[in-house]
């Protein structure tokens, strides 16, 4: 049985990862995005390095929710389109572990490039080097929570695949990760000590990876069946 479930997050994340390097195009829009708009942004503000450092934990983690947003949405479309989810739906069982493999996969392609490309949007907006380590594991952290949480909006939106519709509903649920998440990033610009909030992602990344297959899988079967 652990075999079985372990070859099914095996198979996924190896065949997403696969489709991702293939469609080059999908992976880089929302990495252009977040650097687009962290270079635009000090250009429209202040640019005193004492000012840039100050907005830098809640900027940078906007963008990364925005970048975020905007590549989850075809999670599941492509499955879809060309008939792979209806294959995997037709399994009897709960599809928690290929599940899983997806959003992995996603997170690799997603969330670990904005990770390692945060320490550049530090440089840029002037943030102390003892927050750099603090902003890579928060971003590695709350971007793989994102990704979950993310995915159950693009479950639910599937049939409709509405880019409004997604943003309404998993908008709110991101908000904790913003918030803990900058808060991670201010606390090691203040001095301050910067593992409560980084905990407390750690937190909601399990919680999450409790929750968000068995919405996600509910959610598929939904869209099925609709």
């Amino acid at each position: 049985m652990h075999n079985y479930l372990s070859a099914g997050f095996i198979a996924y994340l190896t065949r997403d990862l696969l489709l991702g390097v293939r469609n080059k195009t999908d992976l880089v829009k929302p990495l252009i995005f977040f650097l687009l708009v962290s270079a635009l942004v000090p250009l429209s503000i202040a640019p005193e390095a004492e000012r840039l450092a100050q907005l830098a934990p809640g900027m940078i983690w906007i963008f990364a929710v925005l970048a975020t947003l905007l590549s989850v949405e075809r999670l599941f479309s492509d499955d879809l389109q060309d008939g792979s989810l209806e294959q995997m739906l037709m399994s009897p069982n709960l599809l928690i572990m290929p599940i899983l493999g997806k959003i992995t996969a996603h997170w690799v392609m997603i969330g670990l490039p904005l990770t390692l490309l945060s320490p550049v949007l530090g440089v840029w907006f002037s943030l102390p080097t003892v927050a750099v380590t603090p902003m890579m594991l928060s971003l590695a952290i709350g971007t793989a929570v994102l990704c979950l949480i993310g995915a159950v909006g693009a479950a639910l939106t599937l049939p409709r695949q509405g880019g409004v519709l997604l943003a309404l509903l998993v908008m709110p649920l991101y908000m904790p990760v913003l918030i803990f998440g900058s808060a991670t990033i201010q606390s090691a610009v203040d001095g301050l000590d910067w593992t409560a909030p980084l905990v407390i992602l750690v937190a909601l990344l399990a919680i999450a990876i409790a929750l968000c297959p068995l919405a996600i899988n509910a959610g598929l079967r939904l869209a099925k069946n609709g």
